[in-house]
């Protein structure tokens, strides 16, 4: 496919889209080339790099990158690429490089900014070849725009467009309650990372995170178990553990329950489902919690923050939120079947312990290796996956409670009471082909 020969318009309309868009490496290509590639992607959170010198490295499309902490405090990204013969900089997750990079191949050194520091025999070797500090070839390339949001640090690779906190928009709401959550109003990563790479197309996953009907059916033998233990233990003890609540809320809501959650749609393609977790328990623990942040905001913004009804945002194409949780999701696309997702997690500074340890229980119960949640889902994406392969059907169907969305103040909004309604898919769907079209 040459790229005068694509009309984003014939795979997408307003109700469905074309299976291609799921399975065509061709398609891939020109995403990371025109979405990926172009407008703002996540890369880290600040507290990952919390030294001079501390880096952690990431794919943004399909470029290899590294955030870093510079000497004078701030945060550089910049290509994992040295200029002499593209060996990359750092092979590993994350560490420390000390005063400068060091290239293992030839010992090319680079400042954190990424400005050539020092060249092996640079006077004899390279006399009149134009190679040395002036020449900016000679550097290793830092993403063309870097932004700082709350902490959390996002690059674009292209010169011009939105601002981020335009791109953001309305949905910003979502990493300020995360912050706000914190009496400080700060948080900070702890520091280890469950990294699952799922055999999907990167959107089959993005459409999954906001879509309020799956629970209650892919994890419904889930959470009946969990229910069950819950009770048992309700049974001998007087109390239901709050950590198997988690669990079997996927079974004990019903449709009803969850078409009572409204979803959005934001500009650029954010979407969101609302909470459903309800996590305002009257233990000394909570209480205390809710004093220490009345104490830093007042009791009416205390309640304002508590109250902010996200279960999960999803910036597009693929930083996913849990305010409530203090959980983040990144997905990284790999190919067109292929896409590796890095799970953290965040403590919210000066809160109760028992605080850190509630939302520590859902990451673990959630998103760690041992999980059944993650699992009902990796299947599901895999036969979706193997399907779209086939001539089964040439669309994939958006078309739940299609013709009943409302528009509030610029975002797409679920109609009352259809929260399970597709809303935020269309949302996406429709911010791709704006995208690709570009």
């Amino acid at each position: 496919m040459h790229d005068h020969d694509f009309a984003a318009s014939d795979y997408v309309e307003p109700d469905r889209v074309r299976r291609e868009i799921y399975i065509d490496p061709q398609l891939f290509e020109l995403e990371m080339e025109r979405i990926h590639e172009q407008i703002w992607i996540y890369c880290g959170h600040a507290t990952q790099v919390p030294h001079s010198g501390d880096y952690c490295t990431f794919q943004l499309g399909r470029q290899p990158m590294i955030m870093i902490r510079r000497a004078d405090g701030e945060v550089s990204v910049l290509y994992n690429r040295c200029p002499h013969r593209g060996a990359m900089i750092c092979g590993n997750h994350q560490g420390n490089t000390g005063k400068f990079f060091k290239c293992s191949y030839h010992a090319w050194s680079f400042r954190h900014d990424g400005s050539l520091l020092a060249i092996p025999m640079l006077d004899s070797a390279y006399e009149g070849t134009g190679w040395g500090a002036d020449n900016p070839d000679c550097r290793m390339k830092a993403a063309a725009r870097v932004e700082n949001y709350r902490g959390f640090i996002f690059a674009s690779l292209a010169d011009e467009g939105p601002s981020l906190e335009e791109f953001l928009g309305k949905a910003r709401i979502a990493l300020d309650n995360m912050c706000d959550r914190s009496p400080e109003g700060e948080i900070e990563i702890v520091p280890n990372c469950y990294r699952v790479v799922q055999r999907s197309n990167w959107k089959i996953f993005i459409e999954n995170q906001i879509d309020a009907l799956h629970p209650s059916v892919t994890h419904q033998s889930t959470g009946a178990a969990a229910r069950e233990i819950e009770l048992e233990i309700q049974k001998k003890t007087g109390e239901a553990p709050l950590s198997y609540h988690m669990l079997s809320a996927f079974a004990t809501l019903t449709v009803e329950d969850w078409n009572a959650f409204e979803t959005k749609g934001y500009p650029y393609g954010h979407t969101s489902v609302g909470g459903y977790m309800k996590l305002r328990p009257r233990d000394p623990e909570s209480l205390e919690y809710e004093r220490l942040l009345t104490k830093a905001y007042g009791k009416e913004r205390m309640e304002e923050i508590l109250d902010v009804p996200i279960h999960h945002m999803m910036f597009y194409p693929g930083l996913g939120i849990q305010p409530q949780l203090q959980q983040l999701r990144v997905v990284r696309p790999l190919s067109v079947d292929r896409m590796l997702t890095e799970i953290w997690y965040f403590r919210l500074k000066g809160a109760p312990e028992a605080i850190h340890q509630r939302a520590l229980d859902y990451y673990n119960l959630v998103n760690s290796p041992a999980t059944m949640i993650n699992a009902d889902d990796m299947e599901n994406f895999w036969k979706c996956q193997q399907g779209l392969g086939s001539k089964g059907n040439s669309w994939v169907s958006f078309h739940r409670h299609f013709g009943h969305d409302l528009e509030r103040e610029g975002v797409m909004v679920s109609p009352p009471d259809r929260g399970t309604s597709e809303t935020p898919m269309r949302n996406q769907i429709q911010a791709w082909k704006k995208y690709m079209e570009a």
